[in-house]
């Protein structure tokens, strides 16, 4: 059965460019997510085995996001998504519980290495 993945971003492009990669890669996409509070609200309702979310973003943000999975779910596994320059906030996301991060613009075999390691 195919991986079931939540894909969150604020910029529709970004979740359909992730969205293709995922899924020509054989997961399943079974949710996208504009922002953190939406993000939460849908991993409680799917329950995906892996939610791929940037950092910033309106209304709520990919750090308390994560923070808010969490404690829905302590074995949750998110990948951050980040552009360059926001080593600080991908600490911060780390810490908050995320297992690994891509940093914007997308390689594919990293997100594809990214999501092996984790599922």
């Amino acid at each position: 059965m195919a991986k079931k993945i939540l894909i969150v971003d604020d910029a529709a492009f970004m979740r359909m460019m992730i969205k293709n990669i995922v899924t020509k890669a054989g997961y399943e996409v079974v949710g996208e997510a504009e922002n953190g509070a939406q993000a939460v609200e849908m991993y409680k309702e799917l329950k995906s085995d892996l939610v791929i979310m940037d950092i910033t973003m309106p209304e709520m943000n990919g750090i308390q996001a994560v923070k808010a999975i969490k404690e829905i779910d302590p074995n949750a596994n998110i990948i951050m998504c980040s552009a360059m320059g926001q080593q600080a906030m991908v600490m911060e996301a780390i810490q908050a519980g995320a297992k690994d991060f891509i940093v914007k613009p997308f390689q594919q075999d990293r997100i594809l290495q990214a999501i092996k390691r984790i599922i």
